[in-house]
Protein backbone atom coordinates (compact mmCIF):
# COMPACT_ATOMS: atom_id res chain seq x y z
CA UNK A 1 0.00 0.00 0.00
CA UNK A 2 0.87 3.44 -0.71
CA UNK A 3 2.14 5.38 2.57
CA UNK A 4 0.02 8.31 3.32
CA UNK A 5 1.55 11.67 3.47
CA UNK A 6 1.73 12.04 7.26
CA UNK A 7 3.45 9.10 7.48
CA UNK A 8 6.10 9.93 5.52
CA UNK A 9 7.55 13.09 7.81
CA UNK A 10 10.18 11.91 10.03
CA UNK A 11 8.27 12.24 13.70
CA UNK A 12 11.65 12.04 15.47
CA UNK A 13 12.65 15.73 13.99
CA UNK A 14 9.10 16.96 13.41
CA UNK A 15 8.99 19.99 15.80
CA UNK A 16 5.55 21.92 17.45
CA UNK A 17 3.86 24.91 15.46
CA UNK A 18 2.18 24.43 12.25
CA UNK A 19 3.22 22.29 8.75
CA UNK A 20 1.37 22.43 5.83
CA UNK A 21 0.73 20.45 2.97
CA UNK A 22 -1.23 20.60 -0.12
CA UNK A 23 -2.85 17.84 -2.39
CA UNK A 24 -3.90 17.57 -6.01
CA UNK A 25 -7.15 18.46 -5.65
CA UNK A 26 -6.00 22.09 -4.11
CA UNK A 27 -7.04 20.71 -0.15
CA UNK A 28 -4.41 22.04 2.30
CA UNK A 29 -3.41 19.78 5.22
CA UNK A 30 -2.23 22.18 7.88
CA UNK A 31 -1.01 20.09 10.89
CA UNK A 32 -1.16 22.09 14.44
CA UNK A 33 1.46 20.36 15.79
CA UNK A 34 0.63 21.04 19.65
CA UNK A 35 3.45 18.76 21.26
CA UNK A 36 6.81 17.13 19.85
CA UNK A 37 6.01 13.84 18.88
CA UNK A 38 7.62 10.68 20.90
CA UNK A 39 8.48 13.23 23.59
CA UNK A 40 6.50 11.73 26.12
CA UNK A 41 4.27 14.58 26.54
CA UNK A 42 1.19 14.36 24.99
CA UNK A 43 -2.39 15.72 25.06
CA UNK A 44 -4.92 14.24 27.55
CA UNK A 45 -7.96 12.76 26.23
CA UNK A 46 -9.99 15.12 27.66
CA UNK A 47 -8.15 18.11 26.86
CA UNK A 48 -8.04 16.77 23.20
CA UNK A 49 -12.01 16.09 23.06
CA UNK A 50 -12.60 19.59 24.69
CA UNK A 51 -10.33 21.59 21.94
CA UNK A 52 -11.88 19.43 19.44
CA UNK A 53 -15.23 20.96 20.54
CA UNK A 54 -14.20 24.96 20.80
CA UNK A 55 -12.10 25.02 17.79
CA UNK A 56 -14.56 23.36 15.28
CA UNK A 57 -17.25 25.31 16.82
CA UNK A 58 -15.06 28.89 16.78
CA UNK A 59 -13.95 28.03 12.87
CA UNK A 60 -16.82 26.59 11.10
CA UNK A 61 -18.19 29.95 12.30
CA UNK A 62 -15.67 32.52 11.82
CA UNK A 63 -14.77 34.32 8.78
CA UNK A 64 -13.45 31.79 6.81
CA UNK A 65 -16.30 29.02 7.52
CA UNK A 66 -16.93 28.09 3.66
CA UNK A 67 -12.73 27.14 3.45
CA UNK A 68 -13.13 25.01 6.19
CA UNK A 69 -13.38 21.50 4.84
CA UNK A 70 -12.33 19.43 8.31
CA UNK A 71 -10.73 19.67 11.68
CA UNK A 72 -10.12 17.22 14.02
CA UNK A 73 -8.01 15.71 16.44
CA UNK A 74 -4.66 12.98 15.86
CA UNK A 75 -5.01 9.58 17.05
CA UNK A 76 -1.22 10.37 18.68
CA UNK A 77 -2.56 13.52 20.36
CA UNK A 78 -0.20 15.48 20.14
CA UNK A 79 -2.43 17.96 18.04
CA UNK A 80 -4.70 18.13 15.02
CA UNK A 81 -5.74 18.48 11.92
CA UNK A 82 -7.28 21.57 9.61
CA UNK A 83 -7.99 20.58 6.06
CA UNK A 84 -8.57 24.13 4.24
CA UNK A 85 -9.24 24.90 0.30
CA UNK A 86 -8.43 27.95 -0.88
CA UNK A 87 -6.85 29.68 2.14
CA UNK A 88 -2.78 30.49 2.25
CA UNK A 89 -0.40 29.91 4.99
CA UNK A 90 -0.71 33.17 6.14
CA UNK A 91 -4.13 33.06 6.24
CA UNK A 92 -4.39 29.95 8.19
CA UNK A 93 -1.92 31.37 10.72
CA UNK A 94 -4.52 34.28 11.38
CA UNK A 95 -6.98 32.25 11.33
CA UNK A 96 -5.93 30.36 14.01
CA UNK A 97 -4.26 32.91 16.26
CA UNK A 98 -8.24 34.58 16.25
CA UNK A 99 -10.01 31.16 16.60
CA UNK A 100 -7.42 29.83 19.62
CA UNK A 101 -7.97 33.22 20.93
CA UNK A 102 -11.88 33.19 21.26
CA UNK A 103 -11.82 29.94 22.26
CA UNK A 104 -10.20 30.44 25.66
CA UNK A 105 -12.85 33.11 25.92
CA UNK A 106 -15.57 29.95 26.29
CA UNK A 107 -16.95 29.52 29.44
CA UNK A 108 -19.03 26.51 28.08
CA UNK A 109 -17.87 23.69 25.88
CA UNK A 110 -19.97 23.66 22.67
CA UNK A 111 -21.98 20.40 22.06
CA UNK A 112 -21.41 19.16 25.46
CA UNK A 113 -24.45 17.73 26.36
CA UNK A 114 -25.13 13.78 26.63
CA UNK A 115 -27.64 14.60 23.31
CA UNK A 116 -25.05 16.45 21.16
CA UNK A 117 -21.75 14.32 22.10
CA UNK A 118 -21.12 10.41 21.88
CA UNK A 119 -18.79 11.01 25.00
CA UNK A 120 -19.73 13.48 26.71
CA UNK A 121 -18.40 12.85 30.08
CA UNK A 122 -14.75 13.02 28.71
CA UNK A 123 -13.99 17.16 28.65
CA UNK A 124 -11.78 19.21 30.71
CA UNK A 125 -11.93 22.81 29.83
CA UNK A 126 -9.40 24.26 32.11
CA UNK A 127 -6.86 21.59 30.74
CA UNK A 128 -7.93 21.98 26.93
CA UNK A 129 -7.47 25.91 27.83
CA UNK A 130 -4.20 25.07 29.24
CA UNK A 131 -2.88 23.35 25.83
CA UNK A 132 -4.62 26.43 23.73
CA UNK A 133 -2.73 29.03 25.68
CA UNK A 134 0.96 27.09 24.81
CA UNK A 135 -0.31 26.85 21.69
CA UNK A 136 -1.05 30.78 21.08
CA UNK A 137 2.52 30.75 22.25
CA UNK A 138 3.74 28.98 18.97
CA UNK A 139 1.81 30.13 17.01
CA UNK A 140 3.12 34.23 17.67
CA UNK A 141 6.41 32.85 17.52
CA UNK A 142 5.95 31.63 13.56
CA UNK A 143 5.87 35.59 12.82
Amino acid sequence: MKKIPSFQKNHDTLCTGLHAQTDENGITTFDLRFKKPNAGDYISPKALHTIEHLLATVLRNGEHAQNVVYFGPMGCRTGFYLLTLRLSFGEVLRLLKESVTAALALEEIPGAKREECGNYLEHDLQDAKRELKEYLTVLENLT
